[in-house]
C-alpha cells in the first residue's frame, strides 16, 4: 500500500519523509549509531528523490549517476562511522538534490492543470533547495573551515543541524539563524540562496496559486456570448452587396 501511494504521489511521501528527517536528525547526531542511522535515512531519502525525479520529464539516468556515489559514501559511512567521507557525499548530494527540485519545477510547470501531486511537490521542491544548500555549507566548510559561526562555540565546525537550519531561514527569508557567514565565499553562498528563495515562490508559488484560482472560475460556456462583428464594414454607401 505504501509502495502504491508512492508511485501515485511521490512528491508528498519525499515531502513527508524530509519533514521527518528534520525531527529525527536532532537525536541521530554525537555517536557512532546515530552517524549509522543518519546515512542509512539518508540514502531512503535518494531513493525517494530518484521516485521524484521519475515522474517528471527529466533524464533518469542523470539523477542515478548522482545518486549511486553517494549511496556508497553514506554506506561507507555507516559502516566505518567515521564523518571522512562525508563533504565528497554531501557533494554529490547536494547537485542530485537541485537536479531533483528542477526535475519537480518542470513537472509543476508542465500543464495548466493543477493534481493534488503538484500541490506536495510545491512543498517537496522547497525543502529540496533546502537540503540542497545545507550540503553545500557541509562543503564550504570543509573547504574553508570557519567559514560560519555561532552564539554556541564560535570557532567550531558547524553541525549539519546548524546547517541545516541555516538553510531553511535563508531561504524562507525569516533570517532567524544564530549561524553567522563570515567568509566571503561563504556568504556568496548565502546570498545565492536567498535569490533562489524569493525566485521560487515569485514564479512557482505564485502560478500555481493563479492556476488554482483560475481552475475554480465558472466555465467559459456559462459567460454571455459575445455579439458577433457587423458584415461588410468596409464597403461604402451605395456600393453594390458582395
Amino acid at each position: 500500500m505504501m509502495l502504491r501511494a508512492a508511485r501515485r504521489e511521490p512528491s508528498a511521501i519525499l515531502l513527508a519523509a524530509q519533514l521527518a528527517g528534520v525531527l529525527l536528525y536532532p537525536f541521530l547526531e554525537g555517536d557512532g549509531v546515530g552517524r549509522a542511522v543518519f546515512s542509512v535515512l539518508g540514502i531512503a531519502i535518494l531513493g525517494l528523490v530518484l521516485l521524484a525525479v521519475r515522474s517528471s520529464s527529466f533524464q533518469m539516468w542523470v539523477a542515478i549517476l548522482l545518486a549511486a556515489p553517494a549511496s556508497v559514501l553514506l554506506i561507507i559511512q555507516a559502516v566505518t562511522g567515521s564523518d571522512d567521507l562525508l563533504p565528497y557525499s554531501s557533494a554529490f548530494e547536494a547537485v542530485l538534490y537541485l537536479y531533483a527540485a528542477g526535475a519537480l519545477i518542470a513537472y509543476m510547470l508542465a500543464d495548466h492543470e493543477i493534481t493534488r501531486d503538484e500541490l506536495f511537490a510545491v512543498g517537496a521542491t522547497f525543502t529540496l533547495v533546502a537540503w540542497a544548500f545545507a550540503y553545500i555549507y557541509v562543503v564550504c566548510q570543509a573547504i574553508q573551515p570557519g567559514s560560519f559561526i555561532a552564539a554556541i562555540e564560535p570557532q567550531a565546525d558547524r553541525t549539519w543541524m546548524e546547517l541545516l537550519f541555516l538553510s531553511f531561514t535563508t531561504l524562507s527569508s525569516t533570517g532567524l539563524s544564530d549561524v553567522v557567514p563570515v567568509e566571503p565565499f561563504a556568504r556568496a553562498l548565502v546570498m545565492i540562496e536567498q535569490l533562489a528563495g524569493v525566485a521560487y515562490i515569485a514564479m512557482v508559488v505564485s502560478r500555481l496559486v493563479g492556476l488554482l484560482v483560475m481552475s475554480r472560475r465558472p466555465d467559459a460556456a456559462a459567460e454571455p456570448p459575445q455579439s458577433a462583428p457587423a458584415a461588410n464594414v468596409s464597403q461604402r454607401p451605395g456600393s453594390p452587396p458582395r
